[in-house]
C-alpha cells in the first residue's frame, strides 16, 4: 500500500483536532492544519521551520485557497463545520454556507488535487430519533434538524466521488467526551463535570433520555487508524463511532461517583425528550474496532484537568462555549 504521508486536517485547531493533530505526527505524518482559530492560536504544537505541522489560518470557504494547498497531500480528514444544533441555529445561512455549500467544492477540489483518501466526520444525529434500541447503520436517515440534514446530505455527495482513486470513508460519532486543548464545556459529560467541580449541582433535564458517548481518545486513535488501513478495507464505508449508550441520569451518576459526594444532583423537568442510541457492531465486526476508554474516563481526566488548573475560568469564558464564541466572532 501507498503511505499517505501528507495530511490535510480542515479544522485541526477544533476539540477534536487539536487532540488529533499530535497522534498523527506522532504516527509519522506532516499534518496541515486549516483552521480560523476562533478558539485561540494555541491549542496545537508551535510549528517551526522543518517541522511536521503546518498552520494554515484560513476559510474552508475559500477554493483559491484550498486549490493552493490541497495539491501535495494524500489525505484528507474533514473535521471543520458550525458544530451542533444551537450553533448552527445561531445563523442558519453561516451554517449552511460552511456545512452544505462548502462541501462538495472541498471534495471535488481535493480529488483534482490528487488527493487519495477523504475521511469525513459526520454525526449520529442524522438517524433523528429511533424507536430501535440498536440503531445500526442500515436503518433510515430522518434527520430532525438543519445541521443533522446537512450532515446527512454531504455523505451523499461524497459516496458519489468514490472511486478506485479516490477513497472515502465516512464516520458517525456518537458525543465525544473528554479533556482537549481546545476544551468544549458544552457537551453533554463534560457540562455535568463542570457544573459538579464549580457549582457543587448537577442540574438534569429530564434524565431518561440516552446519549451516545465517546472518548475523544477514543475517536481521534480511529482517524489514525483510518489512515493506516489499506484502501479496500475502508473504501466507501460508513460507520457509527460509538461506544456507551447510557442515559442522561445514568452520565449524572458517574460524575457524581467520580467527583464526590457533596455533590447535589436535581431533576428538572423537560420539553426536550429527544433519545439518542447507535450500535457500533459493524466497525467492530469490519475492522476490529473496539474502544478503550468510558464515559467514566472521560469524566477522570477532565477532574484532573480542573485541579491541576488546566481549565481556568470554566463557566465564564466564551472559549469553551460555540454558542458564545461564534456569537462574539460575528462570523458572515
Amino acid at each position: 500500500m501507498q503511505e499517505l504521508t501528507t495530511i490535510l486536517v480542515t479544522g485541526g485547531a477544533g476539540y477534536v483536532g487539536s487532540v488529533l493533530v499530535p497522534k498523527l505526527i506522532a504516527a509519522g505524518h506532516r499534518v496541515r492544519v486549516l483552521d480560523l482559530f476562533l478558539f485561540g492560536e494555541n491549542v496545537l504544537p508551535q510549528a517551526k521551520d522543518g517541522s511536521a505541522l503546518e498552520i494554515i489560518k484560513g476559510d474552508l470557504r475559500d477554493q483559491e485557497l484550498l486549490a493552493r494547498i490541497l495539491p501535495g497531500c494524500d489525505a484528507v480528514i474533514h473535521l471543520a463545520c458550525i458544530s451542533n444544533d444551537p450553533s448552527f441555529e445561531l445563523n442558519p445561512e453561516l451554517g449552511k454556507s460552511i456545512n452544505y455549500d462548502a462541501f462538495r467544492p472541498l471534495v471535488k477540489i481535493s480529488r483534482e488535487s490528487g488527493v487519495r483518501r477523504f475521511i469525513y466526520a459526520s454525526s449520529s444525529s442524522v438517524y433523528g430519533v429511533k424507536k430501535e434500541e440498536k440503531v445500526t447503520e442500515e436503518l433510515s436517515l430522518e434527520p430532525l434538524t438543519d445541521y443533522s440534514k446537512y450532515k446527512a446530505v454531504c455523505e451523499d455527495i461524497l459516496r458519489a466521488y468514490q472511486s478506485p482513486d479516490f477513497t472515502t470513508v465516512t464516520l458517525r460519532p456518537a458525543t465525544v467526551c473528554g479533556y482537549s486543548p481546545r476544551l468544549r464545556l458544552d457537551l453533554t459529560v463534560n457540562i455535568l463535570t463542570n457544573h459538579a467541580v464549580n457549582n457543587g449541582r448537577i442540574r438534569v433535564f429530564g434524565g431518561a433520555q440516552f446519549r451516545p458517548n465517546l472518548h475523544i481518545e477514543d475517536m481521534t486513535d480511529l482517524y489514525v487508524e483510518l489512515l493506516r488501513l489499506p484502501a479496500e478495507r475502508v473504501a466507501g464505508k460508513v460507520w457509527n463511532a460509538g461506544y456507551d449508550n447510557l442515559s442522561v441520569r445514568a452520565i449524572a451518576d458517574l460524575v457524581h461517583q467520580s467527583v464526590g459526594e457533596q455533590v447535589e444532583i436535581v431533576t428538572e423537568p423537560t420539553d426536550d425528550l429527544r433519545s439518542y442510541r447507535v450500535t457500533s457492531e459493524k466497525i467492530r465486526e469490519e475492522i476490529g474496532f473496539v474502544p478503550k476508554y468510558t464515559v467514566s474516563d472521560a469524566v477522570d481526566d477532565l477532574l484532573a484537568a480542573f485541579r491541576a488548573d488546566q481549565i481556568p475560568d470554566a463557566m465564564t469564558d466564551k472559549r469553551y462555549y460555540n454558542i458564545k464564541t461564534m456569537q462574539a466572532a460575528n462570523l458572515e
